[in-house]
């Protein structure tokens, strides 16, 4: 730290203890009679610690704001009276996890992800099938948005109009918080998006803002002309160039530009105003108060702008995010939070931390994994493992294969040239096999936002098809149906087995294929990520316990997994070494926890594979090994072979 910081950094200290001893007499004073003094003291201890780091965020954002000190303790009032409202069980889970704050890091935590009308119908729904979650092993829910929406266009549920108000189809908001109570009764962390880079054009701001009001005017980015746009956009991409191009819509009634980023009916928030962060904090605050105990925060890149830039992954998106993570640490420290940034693999760590986002999306994995399917080879994902697979000490991954969302090629161009690709031929290669236009391609999937003049796409799809059950099925090819499910199993068993949270995307346990019926729909046709959104077939599901059917084979596999990893504690926390044993098709990776060890191999070919015994006894494994996720013992003296993708847990036998 040179003179000037340190110098700098005692003054901050000094502010921050200044208006540490203006503010709390106030508070105290302000919220005296509302609250025993006991609990107080419990509220007053957290901001004490954590007082520094809100001011030194909030300081960097807003200092140049004449009336800052209003702006710091509004924020504050509202912490402490958001925190009031919090209910006592989730006040009690609160000290709970102040004790084991690296709680996420449990071998047991398996995540799912769905939309509750297309899962369940409504809340009341959801409550019925917690039954199915808890035989499936699920401990973390992610709800995809819940939120009240306009009719019609609303990028699935991200353009929210209220983050007060849930849809009126899925069940009020006091049937969220009850579901969310049952859930955590039942071992389930309920997860939901924050959707703070924007709001709907129908959300009460926006409302406002339309009718001339000012104050909410400057809730959002507008310009009376295009001379800033213009300006703004010489440096920036779009992101959904078929639909709209640029990052700014014209609204004759206001007769100005709206900064919006994704769609025209999504207008982008100004973060720049302490009163719009205020009063996002404390819609954040009030979803912590339902009992979300994750808040997945939604296109984190995008929330800062900068004439001159990209207006992605600027420096002070961290401090928003570093900042609103303290209020949380100070008003509802049970709820962590995880970041969506599908940007450069290392930009997306810089948003990973105890002090920003512990839990992070791992977007890198998932390109990668389809990556090595199409290519049968693992170099790539070695190589990109090996370099940005480790993260900081109490944060963890969530490992993904499917979402709600496209597959976006989201992996770096030096780890696809280090082994031997040409990056952008790769990409559009691998967009070629996925939409099933490469000869010899088994997956059947479909482009999202394609560029025809570059042959850039991302890929829609379910799982299955893309894995190529769907083909195999219309082909009535039974070799390669069981190919299909072996592809199946084995990216659930590198998912389900690596460091981090694995997230099942709920359909995919009974190999859900592509639904083409969304283009009939009005509201969303045009949108081919509809075809991997159906509604989910639950007299399908009933076939789960069919040993014979595709389902049976498929969820019974995958619920075996996941019982092998709660009940090796190996995979407790995020230690995982990536192990190059000298066969480009097999993927292999230590999951190592104090004296416990296992050896994942995966063989991403439909060729049988070999691999030197002598090499796998250097690494410490012995002639005689157990593959705990087949419940047998072999004995390996000269080669380990093994089978068209075949998945295997190593453990030594001593």
């Amino acid at each position: 730290m040179s003179f000037q910081e340190e110098k700098n950094y005692s003054w901050l200290n000094k502010e921050a203890d200044y208006s540490l001893r203006r503010i709390l007499p106030r508070l105290k004073s302000h919220f005296r009679d509302q609250i025993e003094s006991a609990e107080w003291e419990v509220f007053e201890r957290r901001l004490q610690q954590n007082f520094n780091n809100f001011f030194y965020g909030f300081h960097r954002l807003y200092h140049k704001e004449y009336d800052f000190f209003f702006y710091l303790e509004s924020a504050l009032r509202s912490a402490a009276e958001m925190w009031m409202e919090r209910p006592d069980e989730l006040k009690a889970l609160d000290a709970l996890r102040e004790n084991e704050p690296d709680w996420f890091l449990s071998h047991r935590m398996v995540g799912a992800m769905c939309y509750v009308d297309l899962f369940a119908g409504n809340f009341q729904g959801l409550k019925d099938h917690i039954p199915y979650l808890k035989e499936l092993g699920i401990t973390y829910l992610h709800l995809m948005p819940v939120f009240k929406v306009p009719e019609g266009d609303n990028d699935g549920g991200y353009a929210v109009s209220s983050y007060r108000e849930s849809r009126p189809d899925l069940g009020a908001m006091s049937e969220l918080a009850d579901l969310a109570t049952l859930l955590r009764h039942n071992g389930i962390s309920l997860v939901l998006d924050f959707v703070f880079n924007h709001t709907s054009d129908e959300h009460e701001w926006a409302l406002n803002a339309l009718s001339g009001d000012v104050e909410y005017q400057e809730y959002y980015r507008m310009y009376p002309d295009r001379s800033m746009p213009d300006a703004f956009e010489k440096s920036m991409g779009e992101i959904f160039p078929e639909d709209h191009p640029g990052a700014f819509t014209y609204h004759n009634r206001l007769k100005k530009w709206v900064w919006t980023t994704f769609n025209n009916y999504q207008w982008d928030l100004n973060y720049e105003n302490p009163e719009l962060f205020n009063r996002m904090a404390e819609e954040m605050l009030f979803l912590a108060n339902q009992g979300v105990e994750v808040l997945r925060f939604d296109a984190v890149a995008f929330i800062w702008k900068q004439l001159g830039t990209s207006c992605q992954n600027l420096p002070e998106a961290h401090l928003i995010l570093q900042t609103f993570n303290t209020l949380a640490k100070i008003a509802a420290p049970a709820m962590v939070f995880k970041s969506e940034a599908i940007v450069h693999p290392d930009e997306v760590k810089k948003y990973i931390g105890t002090n920003e986002c512990p839990l992070s999306y791992n977007p890198e994995l998932m390109a990668l994994l389809w990556e090595t399917l199409a290519t049968r080879d693992v170099r790539v994902l070695n190589h990109a493992m090996r370099r940005r697979f480790e993260i900081p000490h109490g944060c963890a991954w969530v490992n993904y294969l499917r979402c709600h969302d496209d597959i976006g090629w989201a992996f770096a161009n030096e780890d696809v040239a280090a082994a031997g690709f040409q990056p952008d031929e790769h990409r559009r290669f691998l967009t070629q096999f996925y939409t099933g236009n490469f000869k010899g391609s088994f997956a059947k999937g479909m482009p999202f936002m394609e560029n025809p003049s570059t042959g850039d796409a991302r890929i829609s799809g379910s799982l299955a098809s893309l894995a190529g059950l769907e083909k195999a099925l219309d082909d009535q090819d039974e070799e390669e149906v069981d190919l299909a499910i072996r592809r199946i199993l084995l990216l659930h068993g590198v998912m389900i087995t690596m460091g981090g949270i694995p997230l099942l995307y709920l359909g995919d346990e009974i190999a859900t294929l592509n639904d083409y019926s969304y283009d009939n729909d009005s509201a969303k046709t045009g949108d081919s990520r509809w075809v991997h959104r159906p509604k989910f077939d639950w007299n399908k599901a009933e076939s789960r316990f069919d040993e014979s059917s595709i389902a049976g084979k498929i969820f019974q596999q995958i619920q075996r997994l996941i019982q092998l990893r709660k009940q090796n504690m190996a995979f407790n926390g995020l230690e995982t070494e990536f192990i190059d044993l000298g066969n480009p098709h097999v993927f292999a990776f230590f999951r190592n926890y104090e004296q416990r060890s296992v050896l994942v191999l995966a063989n991403f070919s439909e060729k049988r594979q070999s691999l030197q015994a002598r090499l796998l006894r250097q690494l410490g494994m012995r002639k005689t090994m157990i593959d705990l996720f087949a419940g047998k013992s072999f004995t390996a003296t000269h080669e380990l072979l093994l089978d068209p993708y075949q998945f295997m847990t190593l453990s030594r036998v001593f």
